[in-house]
């Protein structure tokens, strides 16, 4: 049955795809490719009662690749990042080059070339083509899943990209039998809580700021919803700031460095079976808003701090005016701005 038809009605309980060795990818779209390994096959999962608990589901999956990241190894060999000719993809690209590893770049568009990259394939897919999506999942130990529509926009928009775009992504995860699913959440998930002093933490109820931010906290609960049936390992970033140097006041709170970005993204990687988990996307800021323990608990331990560039920003952009709410919520400006249009 093929991957386009992954979420006609009951197909979601349809057995594991047997995994053999395929000695190149495919794909019309596909730009650079290298032999992949060999994976066991792994027969359908029997039929199950109520009474069946989902831990055998669970250990199912894990066999279906031998050494994967659910039980705690080191092997990375192939990791797949979508979203790979963006920002925060450009920027991770470099820093999560190793020896012995290669990054499967997939984006809609050919990523840039640049220096310090280690070994990378390069797959030109939409995440709304659900069957390319489903072949270019073959082969590797874990995604990191940054693609889709990355500020707000049209309900179809957020729709399309992100929330039926990460369903592929994790309908075709399952297929593959890839273990591991890191998603690329957002503040703005929960950007209309208010910082009272006391750090917000990790898995704080969704309160969204905008479609947008309503469109991360779908794709939270699709990693639960894979996790619970499947018993894939999915971890949700929480991302505030990713960028070079922290951009406004809020900035000074929310800012993750490239390099904190990359620990977090390796610490996701290696971290023995997380389960499920949300965790907050941040750096050690002086001036933060949350909780970096759930971070702390996968082995992710920041290093860098927005106060040094405290001087700049704040001359730059003023001293807040406490009476404005959306100094001190999680979302800032976004709790103000349009919603459902394009910025």
């Amino acid at each position: 049955m093929g991957a386009g038809n992954a979420f006609a009605g009951g197909y979601l309980y349809g057995p594991l795809l047997g995994l053999t060795e395929v000695a190149r990818l495919r794909l019309g779209h596909l730009v650079a490719a290298t032999a992949l390994g060999r994976d066991r096959e792994v027969g359908p999962l029997p039929a199950m009662d109520a009474a069946q608990s989902r831990i055998e589901r669970h250990r199912r999956f894990r066999m279906t690749r031998q050494g994967a990241h659910a039980t705690g190894s080191d092997d990375t060999t192939r990791i797949l990042l979508t979203g790979a000719a963006g920002r925060v993809g450009t920027q991770l690209r470099p820093l999560a080059a190793r020896e012995g590893r290669t990054l499967r770049l997939l984006d809609i568009t050919t990523p840039p070339a640049i220096e310090g990259t280690g070994a990378e394939e390069t797959v030109i897919v939409s995440l709304t083509d659900a069957e390319a999506l489903a072949e270019a999942c073959r082969g590797v130990s874990a995604i990191v899943h940054l693609g889709g529509q990355s500020v707000e926009s049209t309900l179809d928009d957020v729709l399309d990209r992100n929330v039926r775009g990460t369903l592929n992504v994790l309908e075709a995860a399952r297929l593959a039998g890839v273990p591991r699913v890191v998603l690329a959440s957002s503040a703005h998930a929960v950007g209309f809580h208010q910082y009272d002093g006391t750090p917000v933490a990790a898995d704080a109820p969704a309160r969204p700021d905008t479609l947008y931010g309503w469109s991360k906290a779908a794709i939270e609960s699709a990693g639960q919803l894979y996790h619970d049936r499947f018993g894939m390992d999915i971890i949700c970033l929480r991302i505030g700031s990713w960028f070079p140097r922290p951009v406004g006041i809020r900035g000074l709170a929310t800012w993750l460095s490239p390099a904190d970005g990359h620990r977090l993204v390796e610490a996701c990687l290696s971290c023995h079976e997380p389960g499920y988990r949300i965790v907050w996307g941040v750096s050690r800021n002086t001036r933060g808003w949350v909780s970096l323990a759930e971070g702390e608990a996968i082995g992710y331990h920041p290093l860098d701090d927005a106060e040094q560039f405290a001087p700049e920003v704040i001359a730059q952009y003023g001293t807040p005016d406490p009476a404005d709410l959306t100094a001190t919520r999680l979302g800032g400006t976004w709790c103000a701005n349009p919603m459902g249009q394009a910025w």
